[in-house]
């Protein structure tokens, strides 16, 4: 870990914190929500072994990137805007993207936008969520899940946030880190997180105590799901042609929402990315799996880039 070096860039009219390690091709690696860089140190240091250079950021609003207050800086084209301009900074061309939970949106939405900047892209837990015209993303979440589904409480500025403020950040994330089994995590706005248990132990490590930064800034990334739906309408029906590889763990909420398991083998996933060449369902395995599963993750990117 200590080999990992640490710097601040300049992209998109803010200053973002970026971890890496290595020389070679670079794979560029996007942590998703309650993460940080560290949720990828695990592949870091398994691929900059393998003769890769290694970049993970903090997104905005995360860790130690800054966060703009409002929530409307927090769309998929502020995201997608931040990759460029630190690509830019960085004088990198072209990159292996990696990318995990709502990294693994922003990545499938960076490679719609900006594909001649990714050689490949490997997606873990979120597959590629094609727009409809006819509902918004969170309007869907709503009819299936109902108010109290996490996202749809993200939205009510003020009132999750303190609701998160109520507990300590260790808790918080304890219940975070575990609560993406295969059933949908609901907050409840009756007693809210102190209504949810916190185990005593993690499966996945320690990488709470690391990211006591994460809980209170990270909300307002979900707070412009709307706006993004309304962002990407240039896109609606657009494929995605950049060679790709998915995994996912069967245990995994996101595996479970309703429709996902026959869009993704039925043929609609392939549909919508045409270059879809692997899907990978590890038994047994939950949300987080990268942490999880370090070493078998780190050799499925590997596998598929190595092509390239």
């Amino acid at each position: 870990m200590e080999k990992i070096e640490h710097s601040t860039v300049p992209t998109n009219g803010i200053n973002m914190h970026i971890a890496s390690i290595g020389t070679g091709p670079v794979v560029l690696f996007l942590h998703g929500f309650p993460e940080l860089w560290y949720s990828w140190r695990h592949q870091m240091l398994s691929l900059s072994s393998l003769g890769y250079r290694c970049i993970a950021p903090d997104l905005r609003g995360y860790g130690d990137t800054d966060a703009p207050p409002s929530p409307d800086s927090y769309s998929v084209l502020h995201i997608a805007g931040d990759i460029v301009g630190l690509l830019d900074h960085l004088g990198i061309d072209q990159v292996f993207l990696v990318g995990h939970d709502w990294g693994a949106a922003m990545a499938w939405y960076f490679c719609l936008f900006r594909p001649e900047r990714v050689k490949a892209v490997v997606n873990l837990s979120v597959s590629y969520m094609r727009r409809n015209p006819a509902m918004k993303f969170l309007d869907g979440f709503r009819a299936f899940f109902g108010d109290e589904f996490y996202m749809c409480r993200f939205q009510e500025q003020g009132e999750i946030e303190k609701d998160f403020a109520s507990d300590d950040t260790a808790t918080v994330l304890k219940i975070l880190y575990t609560s993406f089994g295969p059933r949908p995590l609901r907050i409840p706005k009756e007693g809210g997180f102190k209504g949810l248990n916190a185990p005593d132990t993690l499966p996945v490590g320690d990488h709470h105590m690391v990211q006591r930064k994460v809980v209170g800034v990270t909300i307002k990334f979900f707070t412009p799901i709307s706006e993004t739906w309304e962002l990407l309408a240039p896109w609606t029906g657009v494929q995605i042609n950049v060679p790709a590889k998915f995994i996912v763990g069967d245990q995994d909420s996101t595996y479970h929402l309703p429709g996902i398991k026959e869009y993704i083998e039925k043929g609609g996933f392939k549909k919508d990315v045409p270059s879809l060449e692997e899907v990978v369902v590890i038994e047994g395995v939950p949300h987080f799996i990268n942490q999880a599963k370090p070493e078998e993750i780190s050799a499925h990117i590997y596998d598929f880039i190595k092509k390239f």
